[in-house]
This record gives structure tokens, sequence and C-alpha cells, in this order.
């Protein structure tokens, strides 16, 4: 992965809070980002920043076509996770910033284990 500008900082960051998922699978933690198949040029460029990041889709579901962007484990921690710890912070969106905080709480020991290495 290259340096993000700042305006790509502030495009994945913003993204992320206003329609982002922070979690994981009991395992490794992920973020997940789920959007209409109108939005595939913003996956694209989400993909050309984070290229180990996944592309999903499109998926058909309940009337709605979607796209899934996941990063997730190792990808996350090294590639994601840094810039969301750098720019992601309660005043900018309580709600947000709780989600991740809770997200490097419950994943503690796998972001330790990754960074160590």
């Amino acid at each position: 992965m290259g340096e993000l500008t700042d305006f790509d900082a502030g495009v994945v960051v913003g993204i992320l809070i206003g329609e982002g998922s922070f979690g994981g699978d009991g395992k490794q933690p992920q973020v997940t980002l789920r959007m209409h198949v109108r939005h595939e040029a913003l996956f694209r460029w989400l993909i050309d920043r984070f290229p180990r990041s996944r592309l999903y889709g499109p998926y058909g579901h309940g009337g709605r076509s979607y796209y899934q962007w996941m990063a997730r484990g190792v990808v996350l921690v090294e590639d994601v996770l840094p810039l969301l710890e750098r720019h992601l912070h309660p005043a900018i969106d309580d709600y947000a910033a709780g989600r991740l905080a809770q997200m490097r709480v419950r994943y503690a020991d796998y972001i330790a284990r990754i960074r160590a290495r």
C-alpha cells in the first residue's frame, strides 16, 4: 500500500464513519463497508488504495444490489487500523469512535500479535 494523500485519508475515514461497520468474526477484527452498486467507483478507488483488502459482489438481496468491501485480520491491522487510530476520534464522531474502540478492545490480543511481528 502506498502513502495516502490527506484527501485520500479524509475520504476513507469519512466514508467509514458514515457507512462502515467495525467488528469481527470472533477470531479476527474486520471493517466492512456495504453500499449500493451505484457506488462501484468508490469501491474500486478503495481497492486501489488498499490492494490487500477485498471487494465482494455485486450481491442482490431483498431488492437491493450492493458491493461489500472488507479489511480484516492482518490487512486491517497493518493497512487500515493505523489510519483510523490517527483520525477517528470522539470529537469527530462519538458513535463511530466508540465502535472502533470496542473492536480494538475485543481483538486487542490479535492486534498485538500482528503488530509484534
